[in-house]
């Protein structure tokens, strides 16, 4: 029996796909949650064989709680689910840990196929999403200007950016204009703005 931990913001969503899932003869929902930060505790407690993540979550990115996942329980297998079809995501996934990638958009027999294959010890990624993410290249960013985008999302100064990072302010400046530079634009908000459409945040 493969067990399964559900990572879904949206009840209905999550509700249905646990039905759908435990009709297989071969599956069991052991763990459901609404968030990123019921998502360690829930897969400590229930041990699941295969994790699947939606990347929006409340709280944190799923694909950052994917890599702390693998760490905290490494026999669970990732396969991130998600709405959101965007080329780096796919390659932050693969950097994270995840063993598949999968559209929410597609057959729940594609979904109960890439377990399967996951569990099998194969790695499943949506082919259109594999398509685009070979186009596309690996984000130009390095961690430090993803997390100073992040923050620079949120608002507030470069004093404020560079208080939360434990940074002084020139370094934050550096890493923000590398991330200009980088993302072709000429704001730090443009440049966070394309990062996240490229799925790099």
């Amino acid at each position: 029996m493969i067990r399964l931990l559900l990572a879904e913001d949206q009840a209905m969503m999550r509700s249905a796909l646990a039905l759908l899932l435990n009709l297989e003869d071969d599956m069991e929902v052991v763990a459901e949650v609404g968030d990123a930060e019921s998502l360690l505790a829930a897969a400590s407690r229930s041990r699941p064989d295969v994790a699947l993540i939606d990347i929006e979550l409340p709280g944190r990115s799923g694909l950052d709680v994917a890599a702390e996942l693998v760490t905290v329980l490494p026999g669970c297998v990732i396969v991130i689910v998600t709405t959101f079809a965007r080329p780096g995501y796919v390659q932050r996934a693969m950097a994270a840990g995840a063993r598949g990638f999968v559209a929410k958009d597609g057959p729940v027999e594609a979904l109960v196929d890439a377990i399967r294959q996951v569990v099998a010890g194969a790695t499943v990624i949506d082919p259109e999403l594999a398509r685009h993410a070979l186009r596309s290249g690996a984000s130009p960013l390095t961690e430090r200007e993803r997390a100073v985008l992040v923050e620079a999302e949120h608002g507030g100064s470069t004093s404020d950016i560079a208080g939360r990072l434990h940074l002084s302010r020139s370094t934050v400046r550096n890493y923000l204009s590398g991330a200009i530079g980088k993302t072709a634009t000429r704001t730090r908000t443009e440049a966070a703005r394309v990062a996240r459409r490229n799925g790099w945040l």
